[in-house]
């Protein structure tokens, strides 16, 4: 049986196939699920998305689930904890952002506040070179974000986000997953 043509960023391990075919662009909403996104986006900034992926459990099960309130309840023993584990990221500066940030997302509706940004109307990438890092888009969003009071929450993570939550479909034009949701 021939593989099903997909977008070239996507390797042959198993989780980006996953990811990529079950996951990646399709509509995500509801503050938890979409705080949890923005959270491993940023653990991911200056990484590859497969050590993400690889340690997504780990971060859920660290992070209680990225409830939003539960994670607003962390204290300095819980970022020295976080700093302790080895099955996630253990990086200061984004531990405390995640911190700070759902702390953040308490006065907001996170998920109406993300979604108003979305681009159904984002030209089709026929090519990786076609996909932007940033966008108009982007930098609206992380404007946003941080007038809120979020952290590291940058226009390119802020479109990472973005293509990981469906507010922009970066499918490539012959990938067999653009146009199945």
């Amino acid at each position: 049986m021939t593989e099903p043509t997909r977008c070239g960023w996507v390797s042959s391990a198993p989780e980006y196939i996953a990811y990529h075919d079950e996951e990646w662009g399709r509509p995500v909403t509801g503050d938890d699920l979409v705080f949890e996104r923005l959270c491993l986006e940023a653990f991911q900034s200056g990484l590859s998305w497969i050590t993400i992926l690889r340690k997504r459990e780990n971060f859920r099960s660290a992070f209680a689930d990225f409830s939003i309130p539960a994670v607003a309840a962390f204290g300095a023993a819980d970022v020295e904890r976080l700093l302790a584990d080895t099955g996630i990221v253990r990086n200061r500066a984004k531990i405390e952002a995640v911190v700070a940030n759902a702390r953040a997302a308490l006065d907001v509706d996170l998920s109406d506040l993300i979604w108003k940004h979305a681009d159904p109307g984002a030209p089709v990438p026929r090519t990786l070179a076609d996909v932007p890092p940033q966008t108009p888009g982007s930098k609206a969003l992380a404007k946003e974000l941080k007038a809120n009071g979020f952290r590291f929450v940058g226009p390119t993570t802020a479109y990472a986000l973005m293509q990981a939550i469906g507010l922009v479909n970066d499918h490539l034009e012959d990938c067999w997953v653009r146009g199945t949701y």
